[in-house]
């Protein structure tokens, strides 16, 4: 899963790398108090974060319930705008660190969501539906896609939570 604030560029030259830095600490504290057990920050990438999951059910879940705490969480000063891609793969680990194809396409799929919006490749889906939790989320087709770097169009789609109360998209576990 990636995270990366929209507009960071934009809110930092307007208003500066103090109310910049703020938010990025904001978004980092409110994704490492999120995350289950088992789920880690890789690595922060300026205003973004990547985060592996043992479990395409808790990437999504814990994605939906993190845009909804960015929300909530938000105020007029530091408003928090954050897209998530996720991807379901076997990336190469290099340490502590994760790379790879699969790691590529989790950050393409990331820069293509909106302003709270969690977007899902075609493997996500497939493994939630494996993993018999299908049931928790609607996954809405936009179809496939092409992605920088990538020769083949990419199946994308939204995640939403089936049920209005977050307890129900909460983390498994």
């Amino acid at each position: 899963m990636f995270t990366d604030i929209v507009g960071f560029t934009e809110l930092t030259d307007q208003h500066g790398d103090d109310l910049a830095l703020a938010l990025v600490d904001r978004q980092a504290a409110i994704v490492r108090s999120t995350l289950p057990p088992g789920a880690r920050v890789v690595k922060e990438l300026g205003d973004g974060l990547l985060v592996w999951f043992d479990d395409a059910t808790e990437a999504v879940a814990t994605s939906l319930t993190l845009q909804t705490r960015f929300a909530t969480q938000s105020d007029a000063d530091l408003p928090m705008w954050v897209r998530i891609g996720v991807h379901w793969g076997a990336p190469k680990r290099r340490g502590d660190d994760i790379i790879g194809r699969d790691v590529n396409l989790a950050s393409r799929i990331t820069a293509l969501a909106g302003p709270g919006e969690v977007l899902c490749t075609e493997s996500v889906v497939e493994e939630i539906a494996r993993s018999g939790s299908a049931d928790r989320f609607d996954f809405g087709s936009l179809g496939a896609v092409f992605v920088k770097g990538v020769a083949e169009a990419v199946p994308l789609y939204t995640a939403t939570c089936r049920h209005r109360e977050e307890q129900a998209c909460a983390s498994v576990g």
